[in-house]
């Protein structure tokens, strides 16, 4: 968002929209007539880092911060001084019950709302945690209200993927719960690969820290890369006490990249891989979907990826990740520890080689190694 404007001496990145509108022509009048409480609260909201808008006047023409802005999607750059109506069409029905409610003076809050919006120019399931409460004018009337709102939609994707992954946890120890031999050979398993992921988990918490520029920064690093440990163990208990097929692995990392919109896809035989190749391999795909979605092909509507692996005779194993129809792709200029996670590690599981290749036009990720031998799980 850039800088260098001010509105009503708060300076601000969306003061340029501010500026242009012309408030004499609204119900609102010259930003000069306005009310102490109407420029009372276009302060505080300008001031907030917290995503605020608040809507005002008998038209309920919209304002926002700049931490706001990004929620907005390509309505961005029309949507100040505009009616609630005229910028929020697909969700008013919605959400009108809310609005009501704060204008006659209760304040409502609402958890993980599913919206389905056309922000982006093609309708996504969205999911909001807000509150609208009334706010008033000079003589105590309630002129409007105001929304604190946080975009939920990637956390409650996440939860969704991590209970249909403990389901099917759950419905395997059921299902197997007779067959005592098996039991005590997940007890060995389990202990063998406790000691393998601690040794994984100590290598991401050492190297994110290390390569970190902040302490927030590095949590949120950690948390994620820990939660797809976590993931694929799921699917590897799910499956078997030593091997997991490799769509499932795959298709674990993803599910929290998922938009609905069928831009993955995965092509390849039926694969199982042993226990540490699937943690590897399901961390290298975290690492590029979250790089993808921040920066490459997820991040915009028409970007696609496409997930192919190969299994030769013997135990010659491909995997290749390629990005197209995405933003152009500059080099880094810093290589962190998911880079080399992504290829020296993933390498080391698959004792091949593992490279990115960030290509103008999308980037590319090949690994060429062996498969260990695990059993033949088709039964």
């Amino acid at each position: 968002m850039r800088y260098g404007e001010e509105f009503l001496g708060v300076e601000c990145g969306v003061a340029r929209h501010l500026n242009e509108v012309d408030w004499a022509a609204t119900s609102l009048g010259p930003v000069d007539g306005w009310s102490l409480s109407l420029k009372a609260v276009t302060r505080t909201a300008l001031s907030s880092r917290q995503p605020m808008s608040f809507w005002w006047g008998e038209d309920l023409l919209q304002f926002h911060n700049d931490s706001y802005a990004p929620m907005l999607g390509n309505r961005v750059d029309h949507s100040i001084g505009r009616p609630f109506r005229e910028v929020w069409p697909d969700v008013w029905d919605a959400v009108y019950p809310f609005i009501q409610m704060a204008l006659s003076g209760k304040g409502t809050w609402q958890e993980n709302m599913p919206l389905v919006m056309r922000r982006n120019g093609y309708d996504e399931q969205t999911y909001w945690t807000f509150s609208y409460s009334p706010l008033y004018d000079d003589d105590g009337r309630i002129s409007g209200l105001l929304n604190t709102v946080t975009e939920t939609t990637q956390a409650v994707a996440d939860r969704k993927a991590l209970e249909e992954a403990y389901r099917d946890a759950q419905t395997h120890l059921v299902e197997r719960a007779g067959y005592e031999d098996e039991l005590r050979l997940l007890n060995r398993e389990l202990a063998h690969r406790m000691k393998n992921t601690l040794s994984m988990v100590q290598a991401i918490v050492s190297q994110s820290l290390r390569n970190a520029t902040s302490l927030t920064d590095a949590s949120a690093i950690i948390a994620a890369r820990i939660q797809t440990l976590a993931k694929a163990q799921d699917v590897l208990t799910g499956m078997s006490v030593t091997a997991a097929e490799i769509s499932a692995i795959t298709n674990a990392a993803l599910a929290p990249h998922q938009d609905g919109a069928d831009r993955i896809h995965l092509d390849g035989p039926r694969v199982y891989l042993s226990a540490q190749q699937a943690l590897g391999l399901s961390l290298a795909v975290h690492e590029l979907a979250t790089n993808a979605t921040k920066y490459g092909a997820l991040s915009v509507p028409q970007g696609r990826v496409d997930i192919t692996w190969s299994h030769h005779l013997g135990d010659d194993f491909t995997f290749d990740w390629r990005e197209s129809r995405g933003p152009h792709v500059l080099q880094p200029t810093r290589r962190g520890f998911g880079s080399r996670l992504t290829e020296r590690i993933v390498s080391d599981l698959f004792k091949g080689q593992a490279k990115i290749d960030f290509a103008p036009d999308g980037v590319v990720f090949s690994l060429v190694g062996k498969l260990h031998q695990v059993a033949d799980l088709d039964h």
